[in-house]
């Protein structure tokens, strides 16, 4: 029984940190990009969930045309179809009408998730203690649902630039990793620590 090098898989990392290292770059790139310009972001991502779904919504159809059965097989999957090349239009016509109905669609799921919440706590209030919290929780949600209703557009921005946010933390530590990778690579340690 062979065992395996460690050090030759290590060696093998380290010698492609800089693809790493790009990686990180190109997602700081973008974290800039999504904080800087967050209506591009935006509409750039909408485009590409309508790719999508329109790409996947065209392989649904085909998928039942060629399906061997012809119950509710096929009729399920030309629905699917259908619905899917329906919103990859919508998507790629109409990009700011997509964001809005994304967002309208997670404003009112907050508001019934916050209303549901304050009803939990009321009927658990006896059983459980602290169940200020969790209506506390509820009527925040229910105010942020609310926010994103009047002020959709802020609503827009926040989310994108989370996204960029997250994409600037992705490329910090995707950078730091390929960094320590080949540190380690050139000291001949076997583990990137």
């Amino acid at each position: 029984m062979s065992r395996a090098h460690p050090q030759s898989g290590t060696r093998n990392i380290a010698a492609s940190w800089w693809v790493l290292a790009l990686r990180g770059l190109v997602a700081i790139l973008f974290g800039l990009a999504a904080l800087f310009w967050p209506g591009l972001i935006l509409v750039v991502l909408i485009v590409l969930f309508g790719l999508y779904a329109l790409i996947d919504g065209v392989l649904a159809v085909i998928a039942a045309f060629r399906s061997s059965g012809r119950g509710m097989r096929r009729t399920l999957l030309l629905i699917e179809g259908a619905i899917g090349i329906l919103f990859g239009l919508l998507a790629l016509f109409w990009p700011g009408l997509t964001a809005l109905a994304l967002l309208y669609i997670i404003a009112f799921w907050t508001i019934l998730s916050g209303i549901a919440r304050i009803a939990m706590a009321i009927m658990l209030r006896r059983e459980i203690e602290n169940e200020w919290s969790i209506a506390l929780s509820g009527v925040l949600s229910v105010i942020l649902g609310i926010i994103l209703i009047l002020l959709p557009g802020a609503g827009l921005l926040a989310y994108t630039w989370l996204i960029g946010l997250l994409a600037l933390a992705l490329g910090i530590a995707l950078i730091y990793y390929a960094f320590r990778v080949q540190r380690q690579g050139m000291s001949g340690s076997s583990r990137v620590t």
